[in-house]
């Protein structure tokens, strides 16, 4: 059986045992249990039928893996060898290298131990074979929502998102409590600040039982709402949106408080079509007429 301690002098303790046939005076290779004879000269103690033999007297060892009896053995005898093999400093595994939290050890080559830092929240460790170390933290390649940037109103003319990355696969808007300066106020959208013709919306709410289309300088997202409730919340979808060869689509769903009871709601779930191809780098919210006197606009990139 073979354990191991780290101590002041590292050392890996080896338990071997044999019956030998009768005449033997070379102990070499596996014991009984198939553990292997190894051992660091001047640190094995060798026992014949429990006695301990004394070195140089009752047998020599100067090889590491062979020990010689003067007096062969004979049928019935039993050989143990307590072997110490001798671990060098350099291959142990000390606590100074782990010098923060989240440390990992990794290798930079074969038998070459190397550290690597924790990584930024949210990464994930992956691998890189350009790295020293063979690992790195990344941020997921697929999958989830990235918070982009959040962006309140306060007698805002308009909301303009911009400078957005083209590094997602689609965005989301999250527009919580967006109130109108003006009674019955409509939330509307703008892709790169366009104001052409370019636009066409589709729509179904709970104010009317059949769908509604028009085309106009801008998307509806959110119908007239209350200027003095800001309790309605909007999504809007945006997929696909940094490619140049297509025209956009968006979609989004809005309850929005009405304007005229103050107390019941009304719901909308929308569809638009922007009929150029150039790719999103702008979402521009304004009101059909005054200005957006609350609300959180929360703009996700998903991946």
């Amino acid at each position: 059986m073979a354990t191991g301690r780290i101590g002041v002098t590292p050392t890996l303790g080896v338990r071997w045992s044999k019956a030998p046939t009768g005449g033997t005076t070379a102990l070499s290779g596996l014991d009984d249990s198939s553990v292997s004879l190894v051992y660091s000269v001047g640190y094995e103690q060798v026992y014949r039928n429990g006695v301990l033999l004394s070195r140089g007297n009752d047998y020599t060892a100067t090889t590491g893996t062979t020990i010689t009896l003067i007096d062969a053995t004979i049928t019935g005898d039993i050989i143990e060898v307590f072997a110490q093999q001798l671990v060098p400093l350099a291959d142990a595994i000390s606590k100074g290298q782990f010098t923060a939290k989240g440390t990992l050890l990794s290798a930079t080559a074969a038998s070459t131990p190397g550290v690597l830092g924790v990584g930024a929240n949210g990464t994930v460790l992956t691998a890189a074979s350009g790295q020293a170390t063979g690992l790195e933290w990344a941020t997921p390649s697929s999958g989830g929502m990235t918070l982009i940037s959040t962006t309140s109103a306060s007698a805002s003319a308009a909301i303009n998102l911009t400078s957005i990355p083209q590094t997602y696969n689609e965005l989301y808007v999250y527009i919580r409590n967006c109130k109108p300066a003006n009674d019955g106020g409509e939330l509307r959208l703008r892709l790169n600040n366009d104001t052409g013709t370019s636009y066409q919306h589709l729509y179904w709410g709970n104010e009317t039982s059949t769908a509604q289309t028009f085309t106009g300088t801008s998307l509806q997202l959110m119908e007239g709402n209350d200027n003095s409730v800001a309790t309605g919340f909007t999504w809007l979808r945006l997929p696909d949106y940094t490619n140049a060869t297509t025209w956009k689509t968006t979609t989004s769903v809005a309850v929005t408080v009405d304007a005229t009871t103050t107390t019941s709601f009304r719901s909308r779930f929308n569809v638009g079509v922007y009929n150029q191809i150039t790719a999103i780098s702008q979402l521009n919210f304004f009101m059909s007429s005054g200005n957006i006197t609350s609300g959180d606009f929360l703009l996700y990139g998903v991946k």
